[in-house]
């Protein structure tokens, strides 16, 4: 019995030594890999670092394998440019975690490969969700949402209550979207019920940010070793349930005689399916899905960008003082930003880039070759994942100055913008797979950010000093602080 896993281990890594130096030819540099195993201990829990360290070491253009999953690395903007843009047909599917089949989410607009069902989901997205005509109809609720933002936040200055700013912009984004999405305020104002769905949210991105061993064995996908694809179906059950009742509700109310239509995005995605073309309708499922999508990016991405923001904010003061003083002398003191008002406010805006910078949300962009690439003079086979690590592009000393030092000032100066056109800044992404709420996310992270810093004065709780507030990260679906940021509000000017 001895002699024969001898002889099975033996074999096994003859196998694998002969498939990778037939293929190490063809592939970028790279770290050398274990067998079996590959590279996966070389990852850690903050991929985005290690791989950045890795880059450091073999190059913007590096290879790894990934227990069986071959997977190219691209870490500066030129290769960037080269893989959203130059190659971006052939480079636009994306490797499914095995999580993301949890209730058959793969099937969104997110994960499913280029297609005309990809095109549909991705045509309604831009022209009856995301188009600006649309976005200016919600105008006013947006703005409503940030006055009970900003009465909530001076309940807390009244009783003297610090602020977890997370939630309280995870509240904001939730009401602005049940409202625009669904014509419905689904936290009722309760704190409960916020850190309830936060919590739901929160699970999801961190099941999805983890190491998987069914991510890079396939062969155990079927028995699910570590229970993340079990956990994320619960999780994902529990939103679907809501939006199953929120869509019979909706359906029995058009039944009813006199209904007067909402304007709102569910509404519109009924109307496709009764009015629009064949192309346009989407069954119930697929609406299920782009709801869900629509809740989780566009929630926990603003918000952990907020908490960023408020948190380099108390770390430079000057900063802080900067942006403040352009909001009372374009707009006035203690006043709402409105959206209209955001060209005048250039520092603001600047710091909302550098922010996204050093923070980006989603710090590794994947993408799936389509077909056979050559790049540098190298071969991306086809099937191979390919991450473009936005975070270390961000901190990139050869084209940024002072690359960890948060400065707004260097936007000032540079014709940059976060749109997917600049690749030294893609927190969006670019091309293809680009954010179709990327202007909703930029709106609402300048409206809260500029309300917040005009209407009170800030300090961290008592008992954390300002010099050691901790920046550490948490790798999940979305990069957020591994220790949420409270502050104490005080009116501004603090009397």
């Amino acid at each position: 019995m001895d002699l024969l896993m001898i002889f099975l281990l033996s074999s096994l890594t003859l196998v694998w030594a002969l498939h990778f130096f037939a293929s190490a030819g063809r592939l970028p540099p790279g770290p050398f890999p274990l067998p079996v195993i590959g590279n996966l201990l070389q990852i850690g829990t903050k991929p985005h670092k290690s791989l950045a360290k890795l880059a450091n070491i073999h190059g913007p253009i590096m290879s790894l394998k990934l227990g069986q999953i071959t997977t190219v690395v691209i870490s500066n903007a030129t290769l960037a440019k080269e893989t959203l843009q130059t190659h971006d047909l052939n480079l636009s599917d994306r490797t499914v975690p095995d999580a993301i089949h949890a209730q058959d989410h793969h099937l969104s607009i997110v994960w499913l490969p280029l297609g005309a069902e990809w095109r549909n989901l991705r045509k309604i997205c831009n022209s009856y969700i995301f188009a600006n005509q649309k976005l200016d109809l919600n105008r006013e609720l947006r703005r409503n949402k940030i006055q009970q933002l900003i009465a909530d936040v001076e309940d807390n200055c009244r009783e003297s209550k610090a602020v977890n700013i997370g939630e309280v912009a995870f509240r904001t984004m939730l009401n602005t979207l049940s409202s625009s999405i669904c014509s419905l305020d689904l936290t009722n104002s309760s704190s409960d019920s916020v850190r309830d769905f936060k919590e739901v949210f929160r699970s999801i991105m961190d099941e999805a940010g983890k190491l998987n061993l069914s991510d890079y064995f396939p062969f155990l996908r079927k028995i699910d070793p570590q229970g993340i694809r079990r956990r994320t179906s619960v999780y994902f059950g529990k939103l679907i349930g809501i939006f199953d009742s929120v869509i019979d509700e909706r359906i029995e109310l058009r039944k009813k005689e006199g209904y007067i239509r909402c304007n709102d995005v569910l509404e519109t995605l009924l109307n496709l399916n009764d009015e629009g073309n064949t192309s346009e309708k989407l069954d119930r499922q697929s609406i299920k899905h782009l709801l869900m999508v629509l809740f989780i990016a566009g929630t926990d991405t603003t918000s952990s960008t907020i908490e960023w923001a408020m948190s380099e904010f108390l770390r430079n003061p000057k900063t802080l003082s900067k942006a403040r003083l352009e909001i009372e002398r374009e707009i006035g003191k203690g006043r709402l930003v409105d959206e209209a008002e955001i060209s005048r406010l250039p520092y603001l805006q600047a710091v909302v880039k550098e922010t996204l910078r050093l923070h980006p949300s989603v710090p590794l962009l994947p993408r799936k070759a389509r077909a056979n690439v050559e790049m540098c003079g190298f071969i991306i086979p086809k099937g191979t994942q390919i991450l473009v690590n936005s975070w270390a592009i961000g901190r990139d000393g050869s084209m940024w100055k002072d690359s960890n030092s948060f400065f707004p000032e260097r936007f000032l100066e540079l014709d940059i913008d976060v749109r997917g056109r600049n690749f030294e800044l893609i927190p969006f992404g670019s091309g293809r797979r680009i954010c179709p709420g990327l202007s909703l996310a930029t709106k609402m992270l300048h409206l809260i950010l500029g309300s917040l810093i005009n209407n009170f004065d800030w300090k961290i709780e008592e008992g954390c000093e300002t010099k050691t507030l901790n920046m550490d990260d948490k790798f999940g679906g979305t990069l957020e602080k591994a220790n949420p940021l409270r502050v104490m509000p005080y009116p501004y000017p603090r009397t």
